[in-house]
């Protein structure tokens, strides 16, 4: 028996009178907040408007719940579609089971879509909103802690997961605790990014791709410890071949945008930037005393004002008048 170990929850459900509060579902809310908030903050930083990024995740979270649960019940059909299974259950997206793939692939549809109604520039929401993803994975992983689930071989070092449910043809005892190794490395993720933007100024997309690589990375280690079941391809679990394929993919992303397209968007939100409905230039110069970000999108917005006819610029005015 470890004298020191992560408990497990004894159940994973809490009722507030009638209603049910899964802990899973929590997890995935407040990390879908978190991800909106921080994304937020980094747009505006920018120089694009508040409001956007959730405008936006309205359209991202539904594509990237339905994604990931179709990626899951795919990749796992017979824990549904198997004698004895009942397939109504691929519906409880409550009782766990999203895949981080099918998320992030179908959510990102679901972004570009929002994006293009208002105008945004795709590979820049998705750098703003990059890091606040993989703090909301971290998260969202401690749902897996409250169903029991997703843990790794047995152990005994002073951090083992200790698992109580028999359930599912679950054996108690002491497990590698996946879920927290996946969290902290999600954290990780997240500060390596921002570290990496604010370092190397990364723009059109290079600094979501760097969060999907270093994910792809640690995700790799992490599911070759896991003792769940998964299909498995010459030997390796599918998941780690998935990690693999969107790491090379991510890495040469980077390698060859970098190349055709250096350095990062000055205008990330060009209606706001040209005086449209969100204020005209001088919501812009207001927003930009606080976000050095947006600074270009200014220039630009005043280079265009003092190009307009009808209109003097500075230089005119000092000019002495013309006799006639």
């Amino acid at each position: 028996m470890n004298l020191a170990y992560i408990p497990s929850p004894s159940h994973g459900v809490l009722y507030l009178g009638p209603i049910p509060l899964r802990g899973y579902a929590i997890c995935i809310i407040i990390g879908v907040f978190v991800a909106v908030w921080f994304g937020n903050k980094r747009w505006i930083a920018r120089g694009g408007q508040s409001g956007t990024v959730a405008d936006i995740a309205v359209w991202a979270v539904p594509f990237g719940l339905v994604g990931g649960r179709l990626y899951h019940v795919i990749t796992d059909y017979e824990l549904y579609f198997s004698e004895g299974r009942d397939w109504v259950d691929a519906f409880k997206v409550w009782e766990g089971g999203l895949g981080i793939w099918g998320a992030i692939a179908l959510g990102a549809l679901g972004a570009w879509i929002g994006a293009r109604r208002r105008g945004i520039p795709m590979p820049a929401y998705a750098d703003a909103v990059a890091p606040g993803i993989a703090f909301a994975q971290a998260i969202g992983r401690w749902g897996n802690w409250f169903n029991q689930e997703l843990y790794g071989h047995e152990t005994h070092v002073p951090w083992a997961l200790h698992i109580t449910s028999a359930e599912g043809g679950r054996v108690p005892g002491y497990y590698h605790p996946t879920f927290l190794y996946e969290s902290l490395w999600c954290v990780g993720v997240g500060l390596l990014v921002i570290w990496a933007d604010r370092r190397f100024k990364l723009g059109h997309g290079r600094a979501f791709a760097l969060y999907v690589a270093a994910y792809c990375a640690g995700r790799g280690w992490i599911e070759y410890l896991r003792v769940d079941d998964a299909h498995h391809i010459l030997g390796l679990r599918l998941n780690v071949w998935t990690a693999l394929v969107v790491f090379l993919l991510a890495v040469t992303y980077i390698v060859v945008s970098g190349k055709k397209r250096p350095g990062r968007e000055a205008v990330v939100e060009p209606a706001f930037a040209s005086g449209g409905p969100a204020g005209g230039t001088e919501a812009v110069v207001g927003g930009a005393e606080k976000n050095p970000g947006g600074t270009e999108a200014v220039a630009d917005a005043e280079e265009k004002r003092a190009g307009e006819p009808g209109e003097e610029s500075p230089e005119d005015e000092a000019k002495p008048a013309k006799k006639v």
